[in-house]
């Protein structure tokens, strides 16, 4: 910091951030983000402003977090509503300080209105990541009625000036999630978000700018996040004079938060980068950030599952997932988990949900002689549950029908035949977790599948009033309490987050869970588009990937089992067909892929993703892994259909130091560091026909100073398991 001229630099590994504290004007001002420079002359830059004339707004694009009132015409961060009804905000500056932890705090207050707010910088240790968040409190007293938060963003991040700005975001649907888009950003507001309640399939709360030239490991990009798993929005703004800003907040347009006086709301943390080294630069600081800063458990391997939804649907029952556990244990899957089915009056998606016990017809003696024969056979236990979902057919609905999100005079409408229970709710939360920490006791169960099938409709309050759509922040944060109590009863339960597939995904989730399901849709060829969108932000230790059935059950494409297995070992490998059915010769190879994964698992989960070719390119997509050490590295290639045309080019792997060799652990050969990035590496030969693929493990001859990576024991691939 620079007391006398109010600069501020913020350092990251590579990279820094300087803002202005501007007392006389009340607000702070942003000056630069992008590659280091020193405090001194962070001090002597200027802050750049729109030609001063009664049409143009002298802050527009340059104010950390821009509020509404004053000549200020872009989308506030901030709005608010008073008793009075009255909008504009008047802003001064209280102070500002440096705490604990690299963590700045700038607080502002109106002028004359009871209305506070603070703005919290911190910078991690060692990484290239910026957490924002802000906080606003009401200052006044019973006299000065309620103030809305009508507008409430975690962070405002202006932009260097640049011309050409590209926006990069991924869209789709529900089994169609990931789809990788780069555009054009438009003048004007540019606005990507979810008015469902949950992060959604349809976007995911992160974007990406570059000034158009960017390549995946070339040219400037920076990125930010929102850690949230409710409704959000972001908005991105471009002026004709080239100001651009992104502004990154919980909530939708009309999610509006009540503060009595004496409350105080925080908002959620987001995220920010910048990487002078192209889009996988970004996406590797990211997978850095969350598995250094935000995952529960982010040393543990995590551990090839069974999942026996594809294989029996709501049929289950003990004899059926006992002969299931027994060919999953005999491939070496380390964890079964019995899926949807098990419970209440469940006999399909109609009834049941909510009564979180076993299913008398099927588990008559509970489901402990199941979770004990598992174990027996080597592996871990775990369980399907769907807290936040009741349907009207359910004990749970006719005790409280009152407990679902709901306006009481309109209909609640059924989506998959099930109703929401509003989480925002003190005494649904309590609900969910004592009966969920009994559950978990009386099976000792292992992990958990936590799902969410619908997005949010009625979305209103036990009262009415102008805040009654706060339940697309609130409900996120009481899922947020019943997963850390629930966690902190059980320290050994893992657990998965799913929203039909992709539906909630965002650095909040992975905060309280361990993995992610990617999609409903395990067709191996699709996966590799929707795993190439996911990887720009998370990293493969929390991508679970599924191998199963062929023709695959959603799409109808036939593909090859070692297709499907190389596919899924891009991520946290499982298995998901009916295994009853496959042959003697599937089951063999399959057992041998698992080995195969297990021994790569370490550099793919733990290691530096490279993106080599994107399902988009060409007739190829591959993706490699380094080990943490450079003494592994793993590459995986895909060809989805055959063609006509000339044989592609050696393959051109990244990030091996030049004077290393390493050897191909199948073949024997060897080659140097210098050769594989620079010349490339021959590309071994694909099978004929269509979905071909082949996996590629070197490893350093000569290793370097740091410790090998090694397979770990299985209890400390999921704590709690079977040693």
């Amino acid at each position: 910091m620079d007391e006398a001229s109010g600069t501020v630099l913020l350092r990251t590994a590579g990279s820094a951030y300087v803002l202005r504290v501007d007392r006389a004007a009340g607000t702070v001002r942003h000056v630069h983000w992008g590659p280091p420079l020193p405090l001194a002359d962070a001090v002597l830059l200027p802050v750049w402003a729109e030609h001063d004339n009664s049409f143009a707004g002298r802050w527009d694009g340059v104010e950390e977090y821009p509020h509404e009132g004053g000549a200020r015409f872009g989308a506030p961060a901030l709005e608010v509503r008073f008793a009075d009804g009255s909008s504009p905000v008047e802003a001064t500056v209280q102070d500002m300080a440096l705490l604990a932890d690299d963590h700045l705090v700038i607080r502002l207050h109106d002028r004359v209105r009871p209305l506070s707010w603070h703005l919290h910088y911190r910078v991690p240790a060692g990484g290239d990541m910026i957490e924002r968040w802000a906080e606003f409190t009401h200052t006044g007293t019973g006299d000065d009625g309620d103030i809305l938060l009508l507008r409430h963003d975690c962070a405002h991040w202006p932009m260097p000036r640049r011309t050409g700005w590209r926006l990069g975001a991924v869209h789709g649907g529900w089994s169609a999630e990931g789809r990788l888009e780069r555009s054009r950003l438009a003048v004007g507001e540019t606005v990507l978000g979810s008015r469902r309640g949950h992060t959604s399939h349809h976007a995911n709360p992160w974007v990406s700018l570059d000034p158009g030239d960017t390549g995946e490991e070339h040219g400037d990009v920076w990125t930010v996040a929102l850690a949230a798993s409710g409704s959000w929005r972001i908005t991105a703004q471009r002026t004709a004079a080239e100001q651009v800003s992104v502004a990154v907040g919980e909530g939708h347009e009309g999610t509006e938060l009540r503060l009595a006086p004496g409350r105080s709301h925080r908002t959620a943390i987001s995220l920010g980068l910048h990487t002078a080294h192209g889009f996988g630069a970004a996406g590797r600081a990211f997978h850095r950030h969350l598995r250094e800063h935000v995952l529960p458990h982010p040393r543990e391997l995590r551990p090839v599952l069974y999942n026996s939804w594809e294989a029996t649907s709501f049929q289950v029952s003990e004899d059926n997932q006992i002969a299931l556990a027994r060919h999953a244990a005999e491939l070496g899957a380390e964890l079964f988990v019995l899926d949807d089915g098990w419970f209440g009056g469940r006999e399909d998606d109609r009834s049941g949900l909510g009564d979180w016990t076993p299913h008398p017809g099927r588990f008559p003696r509970g489901l402990r002689p199941l979770a004990d024969e598992v174990r027996r056979l080597g592996m871990a236990f775990g369980l399907w549950v769907e807290p936040e979902m009741v349907n009207a057919d359910s004990d749970l609905y006719r005790r409280h029908p009152d407990w679902i999100l709901h306006t009481p005079d309109r209909t609640a409408t059924e989506l998959r035949n099930q109703l929401v229970l509003d989480f925002s709710r003190p005494e649904v939360t309590t609900w969910a977790l004592e009966t969920l920490r009994r559950l978990v006791d009386e099976a000792s169960v292992d992990f958990l599948k936590w799902d969410f099938n619908r997005s949010f409709t009625e979305a209103g309050a036990r009262e009415p009033g102008p805040d009654a759509r706060r339940v697309h922040v609130e409900h996120a944060r009481g899922l947020y309490h019943v997963l850390d109590q629930l966690r902190s009863s059980f320290p050994q339960l893992r657990i998965e987050a799913c929203a039909g597939g992709g539906g909630r995904v965002d650095p909040g989730i992975l905060r309280r869970t361990d993995q992610v399901w990617t999609s409903d849709n395990t067709d191996a060829v699709d996966r590799l588009t929707i795993q190439h969108g996911f990887s720009q932000v998370y990293p493969a230790c929390v991508m679970s990937a599924w191998v199963t059935d062929s023709p695959n059950p959603l799409t109808g494409r036939a593909v090859p089992l070692r297709f499907r297995f190389h596919s899924a070992m891009a991520g946290v490998l499982g298995v998901g067909g009916d295994l009853t059915r496959w042959t003697a010769a599937e089951r063999a190879e399959a057992a041998e892929l698992i080995r195969t994964y297990k021994d790569i698992r370490p550099v793919v989960q733990h290691g530096r993703q490279f993106r080599l070719l994107a399902p988009e390119e060409g007739p190829l997509t591959a993706v490699q892994y380094v080990a943490e050490d450079g003494d592994r590295v793993v590459v995986l290639v895909w060809r989805p259909s055959t063609g006509f045309g000339p044989e592609p080019p050696p393959l051109r792997l990244r990030g091996l130091p030049p004077e290393a060799r390493y050897r191909d652990e199948d073949t024997g050969l060897e080659r140097s560091g210098a050769t594989l990035t620079g010349f490339g590496m021959p590309l071994p030969a694909l099978p004929p026909g269509d979905c071909a693929s082949a996996l590629i493990r070197l490893r350093r001859v000569e290793p370097g100073a740091g410790a090998p990576v090694g397979e770990p024991s299985a209890s400390a691939v999921l704590p709690g398991g079977p040693g």
